[in-house]
């Protein structure tokens, strides 16, 4: 999977710091980005609090840490 994030905000730009990690099924995306999955069945979004995604990452943990090395607080959605 490619690993450029150009939609999460650099530390000047965020207009909240809170973001939502979810999970997604790779079957519910489009086919160029299942394609780029590499055999996953889930992978997990991170959010903003309006739902954007800013990203798309193969497991939680690397969410979080994406999100945390961007001075965002990352908080889990079921």
């Amino acid at each position: 999977m490619e690993t450029r994030y150009p939609h999460i905000p650099t530390d000047g730009e965020a207009k909240e710091k809170i973001v939502y990690v979810r999970p997604v099924a790779v079957a519910d995306l489009p086919e160029d980005v299942q394609a780029q999955a590499e055999g996953l069945d889930l992978l997990y979004s991170v959010n903003d609090s309006e739902g954007t995604r800013l990203a798309l990452v193969a497991n939680k943990r690397l969410a979080f840490a994406l999100a945390r090395e961007h001075h965002l607080a990352p908080v889990s959605v079921h």
